[in-house]
């Protein structure tokens, strides 16, 4: 029974470090996709806060 238990605690660990790699790998690759434009539009924001203050 005991050793049930802690299987389901192994696989429920591993199911969370799966999702965290996916996390991992989709930021990466929307990153190098995105890179620059999302860098444009962070450098706009940025020039607007400093605008308004």
């Amino acid at each position: 029974m005991t050793s049930g238990a802690l299987h389901e605690a192994g696989q429920g660990l591993v199911e969370y470090g799966l999702i965290l790699c996916l996390i991992a790998v989709v930021a990466t690759i929307t990153l190098v996709f995105f890179g620059d434009p999302l860098s444009a539009v962070l450098s706009w924001i940025g020039s607007l806060v400093d605008a308004s203050s």
